[in-house]
């Protein structure tokens, strides 16, 4: 397969090459046979909830579909998700039709893991599971090559960065190597691929009600809006 063009990875209205949807496709296929964390014990049933093949010059990572996405079959269709969508819109990126077109939509794991054992939102993956499903996230990424990489909660924090607190994050654009860049110039820093954590816009958590933590939030919203206006002047 040939990659897409530097054209295609950089720039947040590309079209998808056709070998590029070919590929993602099949790759799809691959991640929807899996069940490895039922016949590990993690799971009842395994039905991996997957994006549309989209050539995206942005990925964005949660941590694992609810239990609307299952109903749904697609990423983020649940009330965190038209939330996480105002957000995005609120960047400059379209309303949530616009950016499901233009962003690759995934998770640290794939399925559904049920509800959370207190009853208040959804269980988080155990470490097993994100363990067996960490090659999934990585095909992905390396089929897309995404410039950058929208985390989103503490869980895709970690994948990416470490056990950086949510409060050091959010706020911050970073470099592939773990290095706080600046917005204005990260895109021509080279270090690819940029990463922008948010928040999880779940109800569950409480970290937004802290007024301090809103405005890092607003702070992201800035940096993404800064990058995306860079990438369209380029």
């Amino acid at each position: 397969m040939a990659p897409a063009s530097a054209a295609n990875r950089g720039s947040p209205a590309a079209l998808l090459p056709y070998d590029l949807g070919q590929a993602l496709s099949r790759l799809h296929a691959q991640i929807s046979s899996c069940r490895r964390c039922v016949e590990a014990g993690q799971l009842d049933r395994a039905f991996p909830i997957l994006p549309a093949p989209v050539g995206a010059a942005i990925v964005l990572v949660g941590q694992a579909p609810g239990r609307v996405e299952e109903v749904a079959g697609r990423p983020f269709s649940g009330r965190a998700g038209r939330l996480l969508f105002r957000w995005l819109a609120t960047a400059g990126l379209g309303d949530e039709e616009s950016a499901r077109r233009t962003i690759y939509l995934t998770s640290i794991t794939k399925c559904f893991p049920g509800a959370a054992p207190s009853g208040s939102g959804d269980r988080r993956p155990s470490s097993l599971e994100v363990r067996l499903c960490r090659d999934h996230l990585d095909l992905q990424l390396g089929l897309v090559r995404p410039w950058l990489v929208l985390t989103v909660g503490q869980m895709a924090l970690e994948r990416f960065l470490g056990p950086l607190p949510m409060h050091l994050a959010v706020g911050q654009v970073f470099g592939s190597d773990g290095t706080r860049c600046d917005p204005g110039t990260a895109r021509a820093a080279g270090l690819r691929p940029l990463l922008l954590p948010l928040p999880h816009p779940s109800g569950a958590s409480r970290w937004l009600n802290a007024p301090d933590h809103r405005a890092l939030l607003e702070r992201a919203l800035g940096a993404l809006r800064e990058l995306c206006r860079a990438g369209s002047d380029s």
